[in-house]
């Protein structure tokens, strides 16, 4: 029987690591305080007071800029409602210009959303000297969505709106990206939907993904920045620069089946080894219907058939870890970083925070993978079994036992299976509650115990200069095979030996069968010998 790691070693026909989505805030520096705005204002007034009603003169003119900009280029222009999916109203426009070849603006859509915008009112003074105050309140305004289809990146949007300080959101997809640039190269692909189903030429493939930088982004904000309409004059574009803040970036590893049969295989044994090891946040059975809040029923099933996608997700603050069998063809492991706080990286896009998040991203989907593959092969030799489970010494330290079966090193062997420490490791106060909700009345001193002895035994280390812990390789495989064995083995056998257990139940069970019939026979045997009691 084919297992999980021999799917991905001979059925995998393409692997493709590439940027996916980028979701990007763009945001003027030198409006980001109220000094700053009045700055702005009184330059713009030419010296005179700076009247909060020139924040709506500014506002008036940028609309007639878009309307006449979309009037002159023939653009259509809807107005969604909140019924509406604007990416499948804009779909069909995205889908005609790539068509025809052309690239531009496609589509104008307007939708009234909520800001955070600059708005000002009278505070004191007298009519021929009016003193204003600024502030930033919430209103609901139109945003404008620029659908546009780039000759570099192709589908992508650009939102603004007319208020102060005058935001703009970007979106854009690595994938499409890499295929303008594989079709400039004279590479032959079949595409997947949002990604690759295969190409002749794989390797220059790769290098055109990991190509990707933060100056192909900045590239296309530049140039739709100049040519379509702002809130800025001509001379205010120099001083009154963007810069672009991440809100969402999505790494991906793609491996494409040779054939469907083996992908479905693959996620049949991997969701069966998983739901039960290490309880990721969400393990669960995607239909081919919308699913929200209010339909009824625990979407969750070990069943794969035809027409469901399996999903197995785990979340760790803003951002998660995704994998999913994309088209039933590709194995797709994603991870999501929805904020680069969560791993300490700044927000605002350079060289050196896009370089962290494709590593971060790229080592999260590795982790994920690994995690899984090890689940496969965990057995222990017997020396380091017996090393486990009994006291020994390790580099001059006594390092306590892990006694098998018993319910502390149990709870404590099956929480470090958690897929939550494959993004930053783990800590006394990460890992303890999971234990606690195990053993109730867990203690800190408890949890420092062992992470003492689970360090000695190497099951864990140290992160150099602090007070976190990442798991080995091999903690992760000694957990795995514990957990595996104690409740997929040890549990279930000792239930199906109870002698308790009616017979009509015994007899469906092999192992009661077995053991019923060598009791049996050995009180038969006993009999035999005259030694019965």
């Amino acid at each position: 029987m084919a297992t999980i790691s021999s799917l991905l070693a001979d059925h995998v026909s393409l692997r493709v690591r590439s940027v996916d989505r980028i979701f990007l805030a763009g945001y003027v520096p030198r409006l980001q305080s109220d000094g700053m705005l009045v700055r702005f204002l009184n330059e713009r007034a030419g010296g005179t007071i700076p009247s909060p009603a020139m924040l709506g003169k500014i506002g008036r003119a940028y609309v007639e800029a878009i309307n006449a900009f979309a009037k002159a280029r023939e653009i259509p222009v809807v107005r969604f409602t909140k019924d509406m999916v604007k990416e499948d109203v804009a779909r069909p426009h995205m889908a005609k210009a790539q068509r025809d070849g052309r690239s531009g603006v496609v589509m104008l859509g307007v939708a009234q959303e909520k800001a955070f915008a600059w708005r000002g009112w009278r505070h004191g003074g007298h009519d021929a000297h009016p003193h204003f105050e600024f502030g930033r309140q919430a209103v609901f305004v139109n945003h404008f969505y620029w659908y546009i289809f780039d000759r570099e990146w192709g589908p992508s949007f650009v939102k603004t709106n007319a208020y102060a300080p005058y935001p703009a959101w970007i979106y854009l997809n690595g994938h499409e990206w890499a295929k303008r640039q594989a079709q400039r190269e004279g590479i032959e692909y079949l595409p997947l939907d949002n990604g690759f189903r295969c190409c002749d030429q794989p390797e220059q493939l790769a290098e055109i993904c990991d190509s990707l930088s933060e100056q192909d982004i900045f590239g296309f904000c530049d140039r739709w920045r100049r040519e379509l309409p702002s809130p800025f004059t001509e001379a205010e574009r120099g001083r009154y620069g963007y810069r672009y803040s991440v809100r969402q970036v999505e790494m991906s590893d793609t491996r494409v089946f040779d054939r469907p049969q083996a992908g479905r295989a693959w996620f049949e044994q991997t969701i069966s080894d998983q739901l039960d090891l290490g309880r990721p946040d969400k393990v669960q059975i995607i239909f081919d219907r919308k699913i929200t809040r209010r339909t009824p029923g625990r979407f969750q099933t070990k069943v794969i058939t035809k027409g469901v996608e399996p999903v197995i997700q785990a979340h760790y603050k803003h951002s998660k870890v995704k994998q999913y069998f994309k088209e039933g063809r590709a194995l797709r492991t994603e991870t999501t970083v929805n904020d680069p706080y969560d791993f300490g990286i700044k927000r605002t896009l350079t060289a050196e925070t896009w370089q962290q998040l494709r590593s971060i991203g790229d080592d999260i989907n590795d982790r994920l993978l690994d995690a899984q593959l090890q689940a496969c092969s965990c057995a222990p030799d017997p020396m380091t079994l017996t090393r486990l489970v009994s006291p020994s010494i390790e580099d001059g330290q006594p390092a306590p036992a892990l006694h098998f079966a018993d319910p502390r090193v149990m709870a404590l062997l099956a929480c470090l299976c958690s897929y939550q420490h494959l993004f930053s490791g783990l800590t006394n106060r990460t890992l303890r509650p999971q234990i606690a909700e195990i053993i109730p009345g867990y203690t800190r001193g408890q949890m420092t115990y062992d992470l003492r002895r689970l360090r000695r035994k190497g099951l864990i280390r140290r992160t150099p200069r602090s007070q976190r812990y990442e798991l080995t390789p091999f903690g992760r495989r000694t957990a795995v095979f514990f957990t595996k064995t104690y409740v997929r083995i040890v549990n279930p056998t000792l239930a199906e030996l109870d002698p308790r257990l009616p017979q009509e139940i015994a007899n469906r069970s092999p192992i009661a069968r077995a053991w019923r019939a060598y009791e049996h026979a050995l009180d038969d045997k006993i009999k035999q010998a005259a030694i019965a009691a």
